[in-house]
């Protein structure tokens, strides 16, 4: 369901649209996440750079 919020946003975003600078940094760290999330999804990151869990004690 579209929440009022999102339009209000949108509507605020056309009358003041962010620069161009920021819409670049924004993809640009979208799409360095999705590089890294494609990266561990094939398998190819190293191991030394994954989280393991710790186990509590009880």
């Amino acid at each position: 369901m579209l929440n009022p919020r999102h339009l209000f946003r949108a509507a605020l975003w056309v009358r003041n649209p962010p620069s161009m600078k920021r819409v670049i940094m924004v993809f640009s760290f979208v799409a360095i996440a999705l590089v890294i999330g494609g990266i561990e999804w094939l398998g190819l990151w190293p191991d030394w750079a994954k989280a393991e869990r710790i186990p509590r004690l009880p």
